[in-house]
């Protein structure tokens, strides 16, 4: 069952129908438009492929999602992105980047040295999360009860930098030696638990096939048929992405990086050995941690900064390529550029978890080459602004931009892109009408 639950995917074939929202602005259909101002609902006479739809005044309650396309006047689009900006918790939706802008010439817009390795400022990254990590045990040691939540949230930001490193090393852009990448990846994921060559095999197809339909191996929109499938499982399916999925990463490292037959033949022997490294850390550190600290140490020393980074790892993830505007495509639709370049989030966070997390959210820049070291993210995505900058997705983060994740974000639909899980089943979605009554809607 929980396989299932992180791989889950069914297409929804329901009828396309206007459906009343307590939310300011509803899900957004795609393609389509949604004005509100106060309680009227404005649809302009816009065209849609070959066909017009009329114009129209409706007297709402409350706001209604209507499928239609974004209009063709410039100044209009630019208002519908803005407003949808201002209901997601973005800063900007971008434009949709036209069709025949191919991926490469998105790349070859960079400036060169974004691409280039300074050995010194990759060590100085390790430097950065070793030392931050170290701070981080001291003060879970000498913190009274009441400031351990604190201690434990730096030490779990300080080791997602480790992964951060460990990630740089599976792209090879952290050193020109690959046996040192290696080596330095592996040794970073170890304290995570997390085994490096399965994790590195498996990323490398979500960089090739981001938000694609079955093929992307990070977040995907739940499928109805499998929704509906069974109550306990779609019990279970809520849960795990509503309240609980800023640790639904836990679930996905359980259940794709452990199983050879997960991967190749040519790839087993190299998953063998990183699983062999988790299970020595697991069988050795840990006893360790146990016999100087008690049981009650290691839960304070490893478990929970281990649950404060998983915490980032779910959170990252979900809000790089999650959001209401932005489509999955069948492999048949799919673009790299647009995927890449126009369905990945650019998100600001507080400067202490940038640097402690090595600039990871600076996000678009590492999809367009996943190459570019992460001390070049800043200065590539600069690059990206001046040349691209209509295009891009951006946001700092906020708890409206979480709650639309968290409570919108949830069952494919080709159309709509996400249907609400308390749009199909409101008996059983307590857990996301809760999450609306509950989450702060502040942008």
């Amino acid at each position: 069952m929980a396989c299932r639950l992180v791989d889950s995917m069914a297409l929804f074939n329901g009828p396309h129908h206007n459906f009343a929202r307590t939310q300011k602005i509803a899900s957004h259909c795609s393609p389509g438009i949604l004005q509100v101002k106060g309680e009227i609902l404005f649809q302009k006479k816009i065209k849609r492929q070959n066909y017009l739809l009329p114009v129209k005044r409706a007297a709402i309650l409350r706001a209604i999602a209507v499928p239609a396309a974004p209009p063709s006047s410039s100044a209009d689009s630019a208002e519908y992105r803005k407003q949808l900006s201002e209901s997601y918790g973005f800063e900007q939706i971008g434009e949709p980047l036209p069709d025949n802008v191919r991926l490469k010439d998105v790349v070859e817009s960079l400036p060169k040295e974004v691409f280039e390795i300074n050995d010194v400022k990759a060590w100085k990254s390790v430097l950065v999360s070793v030392a931050s990590y170290s701070l981080g045990l001291v003060m879970i040691a000498k913190a009274p009860w009441y400031l351990l939540p604190l201690a434990w949230a730096w030490t779990g930001t300080a080791i997602t930098g480790f992964f951060v490193i460990g990630h740089d090393c599976a792209h090879k852009s952290f050193s020109r030696n690959k046996l040192v990448e290696d080596i330095v990846g592996t040794l970073a994921f170890m304290p995570l638990i997390y085994p490096y060559e399965p994790w590195r095999f498996k990323h490398d197809q979500h960089h090739a096939k981001t938000n694609m339909l079955e093929e992307d191996t990070a977040w995907h929109p739940v499928w109805k048929e499998e929704f509906d499938s069974a109550p306990l499982l779609r019990k279970a399916i809520i849960y795990g992405y509503g309240p609980f999925r800023p640790w639904m990463s836990i679930a996905h490292w359980l259940l794709w990086h452990f199983d050879l037959k997960k991967f190749r033949p040519n790839e087993v022997k190299r998953v063998k050995i990183s699983l062999a490294c988790v299970f020595a850390f697991m069988f050795i550190g840990w006893p360790l941690i146990i016999y100087k600290t008690g049981i009650l140490g290691w839960v304070k020393f490893w478990l929970m900064p281990w649950l404060g980074y998983h915490f980032w790892m779910s959170t990252f993830t979900m809000v790089h390529h999650t959001a209401p505007h932005i489509p999955f495509k069948s492999s048949e639709e799919w673009n790299a550029a647009q995927a890449q370049l126009n369905g990945t989030v650019h998100c600001a966070y507080p400067q202490w978890i940038e640097i402690l997390c090595h600039d990871i959210n600076v996000h678009i820049p590492h999809h367009i080459s996943p190459r570019i070291p992460s001390y070049n993210l800043r200065a590539a995505h600069k690059s990206l602004q001046e040349n691209w900058g209509k295009h891009l997705n951006e946001a700092s983060w906020n708890w409206r931009l979480m709650k639309t994740i968290m409570t919108i974000c949830h069952v494919y639909n080709k159309e709509e892109n996400y249907v609400a899980f308390d749009r199909l089943n409101k008996e059983d979605s307590y857990p996301i009408t809760f999450l609306k009554k509950v989450m702060p809607d502040l942008a």
